[in-house]
């Protein structure tokens, strides 16, 4: 039922007359304690921030030990300088002759050999490169004299893109094919024959063929002409006089033993210099 506001105190009266539950407090009264509060209402304090309780304190982590290797190494270190100069640096003198002299290290170079079939060995300590000499008689009556220069591993042979998971995995376990380059020189009087070749662990392959006159000619005629672009029987040809001087798959074989011996010494031999430098 619907009062008017007019009728509002007498309907009041009339409820607390009947013991009716009194009206609830004015709007104003329901105001936040942070917005204000209502007349002669009791102040409560207000908490607005609480402070989180401190966690316990978490146990000191152990720093693991180093390594013995690492611990030794740091025994070793040098005493501080006395204050006013500058402290040295380590120098690496205790450590080079243990790696000059490995006795039981599979990288100690062997004596190189000095021949090879009837070619003569020139190794030239401290060059890049290595040389063989061979004389033989012509078929005429003249004699040839073959000098073949080698480098040192030069290249690597690399896998095709679209190589097999088996061929991949087959040079993997065989490790890298190296290869080194070598030039033959075929002297006969004042002609004077070339070859550029490829040596790898198991063949040889020519690339170039060069044909050049010697200083005595009245003239200067040099050529040279890629190999895969001769006639099948001009690449037999070269072939065949490569191998009847020796010039083979097997004088590859052996060029690859040597020249990897050759520098583990040339490695050696650096370490010697380093040593006598540092030592000065």
């Amino acid at each position: 039922r619907f009062h008017s506001p007019r009728c509002a105190p007498a309907v009041q009266a009339k409820r607390r007359a009947h013991g009716a539950r009194p009206p609830p407090p004015p709007r104003r009264a329901l105001l936040s304690p942070l917005r204000g509060r209502p007349h002669g209402a009791q102040a409560r304090p207000v908490t607005l921030l609480r402070r989180r309780p401190r966690a316990a304190a978490l146990p000191a982590r152990r720093t693991p030990a180093p390594p013995p290797a690492l611990r030794d190494l740091l025994r070793r270190r040098p005493p501080p300088s006395p204050p006013g100069t500058a402290p040295l640096p380590p120098t690496p003198r205790p450590l080079i002759p243990h790696v000059i002299s490995p006795s039981d290290s599979p990288a100690v170079p062997s004596q190189p050999p000095t021949s090879f079939r009837s070619f003569a060995v020139e190794d030239r300590p401290g060059e890049q490169w290595v040389r063989l000499r061979a004389a033989r008689r012509g078929p005429g009556a003249g004699e040839e004299a073959i000098k073949i220069d080698a480098t040192l591993f030069d290249g690597v042979a690399e896998l095709p893109p679209d190589a097999s998971l088996f061929n991949r995995v087959e040079a993997l376990e065989q490790g890298p094919r190296l290869h080194l380059s070598l030039i033959v020189e075929v002297a006969r009087a004042d002609r004077v024959l070339g070859f550029i070749c490829s040596a790898w662990p198991d063949n040889l392959t020519v690339r170039h063929v060069l044909t050049l006159r010697g200083a005595g000619a009245a003239t200067d005629d040099r050529g040279a002409r890629d190999f895969t672009k001769l006639e099948p029987a001009e690449r037999e040809a070269v072939k065949k006089f490569l191998q009847e001087r020796e010039v083979d798959a097997e004088l590859a074989e052996f060029l690859h033993d040597y020249v990897a011996n050759k520098e583990k010494m040339e490695m050696l031999r650096w370490l010697k210099t380093v040593e006598s430098f540092v030592e000065k």
